[in-house]
């Protein structure tokens, strides 16, 4: 049987009106909420690499959900008192595991969201299960969040490296780049990215000549000595897969185009890349790349009509991780409202095998077995500088990966 958004919120309608008399879904005490409120927590990189793609811009969509869900509901609401709490955890695995902590202890946060960085993720994951409290991942990749890692209060949300791997690195190799040399960050989220493309690849028919790892965080910016290399290896790749993210893909594309890899026949294939990303290197700079995306921002009316009022806030475009951690934060208020309860149990009950539709999920689904948020996801490439009709519309969409595709299948791993 389909769950929606719109059904569970209405059938939860139909059931308090007939115990309450009301007129649509609500709590039927405030003694149901901890501290009568709501708090949520997003907790991200607000300094650094990625702060521009996620960062405090997604405090704002997290924000955006709050008024939306006060508006959608007034007095009918579970509650009007709801918070955003944020923290800055500097990509660092034990800051992100202390922050959060602190969140669900000290500042009674009732979900935590964002979280980029997977040794961050991984770790508040883990304290997410001991304080047995909500956790949307949104902006880390790796897969042991559904897998050896997941938990009954995890959500991994947006995407991850099998989605990305599936996505660019199958598509790539079938259009003809056969030989692969890859460079990747040295940390969980590129160790990952490094073995799901390599999988890829190779299940596609191709292969890869050379691997290395550069540092994370590569504080000096230079990625002279692998550009330097790739042209050297036997069978010389036909393609770089460069697995960085934020400001250090940023630097290593500045650097590919300023050796020219392009002109001795190395193409660029990206791993992970984000609107605000081809915003700083410019279209010109990647022309052509193709990626697999999450979400875009003009994909079509609904998205645009999001894009427009997040820019009026914040001056820039969203990125999908903005859009996804609204998604996020929109779907566990309709789940406190469903159950009129923010007891953890009780609406984790309520999102297991959810099907949603909404701005960011497209055919979303919250899979029970491993909390994996299954949605189609897109193959996209980047235009032309001369294709570029306006400010931040860089990409064009070649085509649909549907959701039953764009995610593996829930791993034997995952023991909730």
């Amino acid at each position: 049987m389909r769950r929606s958004v719109g059904v569970a919120v209405a059938s939860a309608a139909v059931l308090l009106a007939a115990g309450c008399g009301g007129g649509g879904p609500r709590s039927s005490g405030a003694e149901k909420l901890t501290d009568d409120k709501i708090v949520l927590g997003v907790l991200n990189d607000q300094s650094g690499a990625y702060s521009e793609l996620s960062g405090k811009n997604s405090v704002k969509a997290v924000e955006l959900a709050v008024a939306d869900f006060k508006a959608k509901y007034g007095d009918k609401a579970v509650t009007g008192d709801i918070n955003v709490v944020t923290a800055d955890h500097q990509n660092k695995p034990d800051v992100a595991n202390t922050r959060a902590a602190e969140m669900y202890d000290r500042k009674a946060v009732d979900a935590i969201f964002d979280v980029p960085t997977s040794s961050a993720a991984e770790k508040v994951a883990d304290v997410a299960k001991e304080k047995r409290k909500p956790y949307f991942n949104i902006t880390a990749a790796t897969t042991t969040l559904t897998g050896a890692k997941c938990n009954r209060y995890t959500f991994h949300y947006a995407y991850d490296t099998y989605m990305l791997a599936n996505g660019t690195g199958r598509n790539s190799t079938t259009q003809g780049a056969r030989n692969w040399y890859m460079v990747y960050p040295n940390y969980q989220f590129g160790q990952d990215m490094e073995k799901s493309f390599s999988a890829a690849v190779q299940a596609a028919g191709g292969q890869v000549v050379g691997r290395d790892a550069a540092p994370f965080p590569n504080t000096s910016g230079d990625y002279s000595t692998y550009l330097l290399k790739a042209p050297t290896l036997q069978p010389r790749p036909d393609v770089l897969g460069t697995m960085q993210a934020g400001t250090e893909l940023v630097n290593l594309v500045k650097q590919y185009n300023e050796f020219k890899l392009r002109d001795k026949g190395i193409g660029l294939a990206v791993g992970l890349m984000f609107l605000t990303d081809i915003h700083s290197l410019t279209p010109a700079a990647l022309s052509g790349t193709v990626y697999t995306d999450a979400w875009y921002w003009n994909y079509d009316v609904q998205n645009r009509t999001f894009a427009d009022r997040f820019q009026a806030e914040t001056g820039t475009r969203p990125t999908f991780a903005h859009a996804a951690n609204y998604s996020a934060a929109t779907q566990y208020l309709e789940a406190v409202q469903a159950t009129g309860t923010d007891d953890a149990d009780a609406v984790v009950g309520d999102l297991e095998g959810k099907e949603i539709e909404d701005v960011f999920l497209r055919n979303g689904k919250i899979r029970a077995e491993d909390h994996r948020v299954v949605h189609d996801a897109y193959l996209a490439q980047v235009k032309p500088a001369a294709e570029v009709a306006e400010p931040w519309d860089y990409v064009k969409i070649l085509k649909t990966i549907p959701a039953a595709e764009a995610f593996r299948a829930p791993s034997a791993d995952c023991k909730m």
